[in-house]
């Protein structure tokens, strides 16, 4: 009996007509079979997005060779990857360890399909939860850091990074601004989580300065960083409603707990290749 593997084959590139086809050929000169696929047009960009899930004998080494030729003809963007490979994602926090904890509770019970190599903080607050989840952890201070100590902590972060083969970074509320070269480094593959009242209420306490406002909506923004602060693509958002009846402090814990959501949610469906960029914004197969 031939033994067979899954694989993940997700793309872009110029919508035309013939794609859909010339991609299930390969499928089939393979040998495979769909288990999964969606499908996207963007008519203002005139461009084409796809995410295929199938079954196929064979590695995955093989598999894109095979399909390098198309890939190229057609002027893909595009990643095939075996689904049991599990990405490797780097956690940077500093001193608020919601999102931390909550991640690390997902990945220990098995709900989210990522391994967690290290984590890095500019605190040592944490580093007695990362131990209880045997997880290497790294203290790069940055108080009253210099720009050639920020720049020197950044190379220790970069080091981490190849030294673990990391393939995606969270910041996990880490209250740090990264440079743009650390940005560029990181292109499409680090992802922050952030309060969505931007750009309204910037700076100390945007929950205090939202209630005074008497907003009626709180919520947290997903999204893939680069180096225009809080302006990456969004991968995902969620909202909770409130009313005026809640107090400040009540309105930073519901805060909190969305932000756990929307983050958990980014990575998983970072991790499951189911985010494709397109310009500005994000292509995300739910």
């Amino acid at each position: 009996m031939t033994t067979t593997s899954r694989f993940i084959l997700k793309l872009s590139c110029p919508d035309q007509s013939g794609i859909v086809h010339a991609v299930t050929g390969y499928l089939l000169e393979q040998g495979g079979n769909i288990l999964t696929s969606a499908q996207h047009g963007d008519a203002d960009h005139r461009r084409f997005f796809m995410r295929i899930e199938f079954e196929a004998p064979g590695e995955v080494g093989a598999m894109r060779a095979a399909f390098e030729p198309l890939a190229q003809r057609l002027q893909m963007d595009w990643e095939l990857v075996a689904r049991a490979a599990k990405t490797r994602v780097l956690l940077l926090v500093s001193k608020l360890g919601h999102c931390l904890n909550d991640l690390l509770f997902r990945v220990q019970t098995g709900h989210l399909p990522i391994e967690i190599p290290a984590i890095v903080s500019n605190h040592r607050d944490f580093y007695q939860l990362a131990a209880s989840h045997n997880i290497p952890f790294h203290h790069f201070p940055l108080l009253n850091a210099s720009e050639e100590q920020k720049a020197s902590q950044e190379r220790k972060i970069r080091e981490v990074i190849e030294d673990n083969q990391i393939d995606l970074v969270v910041l996990a509320r880490y209250m740090q601004i990264l440079s743009p070269e650390l940005c560029q480094y990181l292109s499409g593959r680090a992802i922050n989580i952030h309060h969505s009242f931007l750009p309204s209420f910037k700076g100390a306490k945007p929950y205090h300065q939202a209630y005074e406002r008497g907003v009626k909506l709180i919520g947290a923004t997903a999204h893939y960083v680069t180096s225009d602060l809080d302006e990456g693509p969004i991968i995902e958002q969620e909202v909770a409603r409130i009313d005026h009846s809640l107090p400040p402090e009540q309105l930073v814990a519901m805060g909190r707990d969305v932000e756990c959501v929307t983050l958990a949610r980014a990575i998983q469906w970072h991790a499951e290749h189911r985010v494709l960029m397109n310009g500005n914004r994000t292509v995300v197969f739910r």
